[in-house]
């Protein structure tokens, strides 16, 4: 066993001088909007995704005693297979799994976790060394592509999940292989004489190791997450220096720019978000992280300046990222095409995990908005209804070539917004000493430290569906603390009562969030009232994909107009700009949901005939239309589907 887990940490201490995450398990969903998509993850995501792990072949490469099968996933002309990085996707389900087992222990998902352990324990090289695809196909040439081949990325997502499992269970073995694995990464890169100088292409194992330090207090680990942030974008490259090594010329690089993966210059010197998507989140989130840390202003000043460029220029409405397939990330700033938007699902997932992470540095709202809007969203849109079927890619508009699949070539995304779904309850509440900071509006129960005082909360609320929110509070003892309560961004008007007194607003928000101190006593009970009307949303002019378009939002949901509700393809519809827009609950819509309904315009085609073109504009007749949140389209039958619907 690893000495640096000889005196483990618990899990749930905490750093009551700032604010810290409730620990998930500690807030439970009984009713409402989130209890069915817990429990479908839950009872059906968690057992199919490892299901189709054993189907496709992932988890074979565990099998170290015997030759490796032909290969499931062939090279690319990059030179990287998906199989380079099996390990990275039963890493994530590991830690999806592992978030269910704290509130719902599960005897057989153990067996199936411990199964893939002790495999990665009898594979793990003497030196620590653990990654699949090396030991069992190229031993010889580990270390020697960190520009193309994630090996630092898939070992960070086995960490991830080997920190979720211990905190889950009490095991310390799939924690101490690796903790050895990290010994070994430790003792092979840095600054020191004698160490490699480079860094993983593919961010992730930087946020891991502040996971793993945050369990361990192990300087170590931090240090070494550190020195990959620092290292990265520096000059002369190390990417150019290890391809010399390899005998290939840095210039015939696939994607010809480091921008690709954020090492075109130090992390501290960037101001504009590039490159793959994913990438750029996982990576920001660990600047965030060492910047909470380490209490590094520099590195705090660049993730602000960061967040700003994507909220401002390169986000959908929708919060999914990254337009272009060919990198799977940014082009230039107001691209935001439609139909072709790639938009992947672990790049709207990631980008919850950086915001909130954005708000325990500085409470924020405009942080929290940002996650509330890839959860009900961008990220939520890449699970089906039933749980089992997913989209990698999340456009905006589809003329019915779109369908959700089981599986995909590269499965990152079902694991990724499993893994989020499954830590959900993380997200709600932050608290400090004698401070609590209510994030996020849903039914739910939660309990609380903050440090001179434990509190039991409960949320009763339709959100979002409705923006009337009931909180009642739990105190064994009259207390004095702070509870800050976020004004979400979308809210026009708003109101907030503390048993049945309503405050005056001015003056109390900061950075939106409604700031109250008072002495506290059980049963107190709060209300707030959030307006939702059903707002229309346009794009920047340099937008020009949405030119004349607009967008329906109530409250946090996105909504689309689908065929299925319509009879027809969506892209024919005009809204009126004055027109009036009706919410209602339907109750029989894919377990429930408010829907979106009012008058709208038809172009004719009928009187079009066979001709494409003609001097004439087509004429219009009235045509009802039903709007559907965002993240419930194709569920139901194949067709057309709009988000940016034309307007005159």
């Amino acid at each position: 066993m690893s000495s640096s887990l000889k005196k483990p940490t618990n899990a749930a201490a905490r750093h009551f001088d700032r604010l810290v995450p409730i620990e998930h398990h500690r807030v439970a969903f009984p009713d409402g909007f989130w209890k069915s998509w817990s429990e479908t993850v839950r009872k059906t995501t968690i057992p199919t995704q490892h299901m189709r792990l054993e189907e496709e072949g992932f988890l074979e490469v565990l099998d170290f005693d015997k030759p490796p099968a032909p290969l499931a996933r062939p090279i690319q002309p990059s030179g990287l297979s998906m199989q380079h990085f099996f390990d990275s996707d039963f890493g994530k389900w590991i830690e999806a799994a592992s978030y269910t087992l704290k509130n719902a222990p599960n005897a057989e998902l153990e067996a199936q976790i411990d199964a893939i352990v002790e495999k990665l324990e009898q594979g793990q090289m003497e030196d620590g060394y653990l990654n699949s695809w090396f030991i069992r196909r190229e031993p010889d040439k580990r270390w020697t592509n960190l520009r193309d081949l994630h090996e630092m990325y898939s070992m960070g997502h086995l960490l991830e999940g080997g920190v979720a499992y211990y905190e889950a269970t009490g095991k310390h073995r799939f924690l101490d292989v690796m903790i050895h694995a990290v010994d070994h990464i430790d003792a092979t890169f840095g600054s020191e004489p004698g160490k490699l100088r480079g860094y993983d292409a593919h961010e992730e194992i930087e946020l891991a190791l502040v996971k793993l330090y945050r369990i361990t207090k192990d300087p170590r680990h931090l240090k070494l997450a550190a020195y990959f942030i620092d290292e990265r974008g520096q000059i002369p490259s190390y990417y150019d220096e290890e391809a010399r090594l390899r005998g290939e010329n840095p210039a015939d690089y696939v994607y010809k720019t480091y921008a690709y993966s954020q090492a075109h210059r130090p992390v501290r010197e960037q101001s504009q978000v590039v490159g793959h998507a994913v990438r750029a989140m996982y990576l920001f989130s660990a600047m965030t992280d060492l910047a909470h840390e380490n209490d590094d202003p520099t590195l705090k000043q660049a993730c602000d300046r960061l967040f700003d460029n994507l909220t401002s220029r390169q986000l959908y409405v929708t919060g999914g990222l990254g337009p272009s397939a060919s990198n799977e990330g940014f082009t230039r700033e107001y691209d935001l095409p439609n139909e072709t938007a790639y938009a992947e699902t672990c790049a709207a997932v990631a980008l919850g995990f950086w915001s909130h992470r954005m708000a325990q540095i500085d409470l924020d709202a405009k942080f929290t908005d940002a996650l509330e809007t890839v959860l009900f969203n961008g990220a939520l849109s890449g699970i089906s209804r039933d749980g089992e079927h997913y989209f990698y890619e999340n456009v905006l508009e589809s003329h019915g070539q779109h369908r959700r699949w089981k599986w995909h070539y590269c499965p990152c995304c079902p694991t990724n917004i499993a893994r989020m779904i499954t830590s959900l309850g993380q997200y709600f509440y932050s608290g400090k000493a004698e401070e609590l900071a209510v994030h996020l509006y849903g039914a739910n129960t939660a309990e609380l430290d903050l440090g001179n005082t434990y509190l039991r909360l409960k949320q009763e609320t339709l959100y979002p569906w409705d923006g009337d929110v009931r909180i009642q509070l739990g105190l064994s003892r009259q207390a004095d603390f702070t509870i800050r309560f976020r004004i979400p961004g979308w809210c026009r008007s708003w109101t907030i009562s503390i048993n049945g007194v309503t405050l005056d607003a001015d003056g109390i928000v900061e950075k939106g969030y409604a700031t109250i101190r008072r002495s506290w006593a059980d049963g107190d009970e709060i209300r707030l009232s959030f307006d939702m009307p059903v707002e229309r949303l346009y794009a920047h002019p340099a937008v020009g994909e949405d030119a004349d378009r607009v967008a329906l939002k109530r409250g946090p949901v996105v909504y689309c107009v689908e065929e299925t509700d319509i009879g027809m393809e969506p892209q024919r519809l005009r809204l009126s700009a004055s027109g009036t827009i009706e919410a209602r609950f339907d109750p029989e819509l894919l377990g429930g949901a408010v829907v979106l309904e009012g008058e709208a315009l038809e172009a004719q085609v009928e009187d079009w005939k066979a001709g494409l073109y003609r001097n004439s504009p087509a004429a219009f007749r009235p045509r009802r239309f039903k709007a559907i949140p965002y993240h419930l389209w194709a569920n139901r039958d194949a067709g057309a589907m709009q988000v940016w619907l034309a307007e005159r």
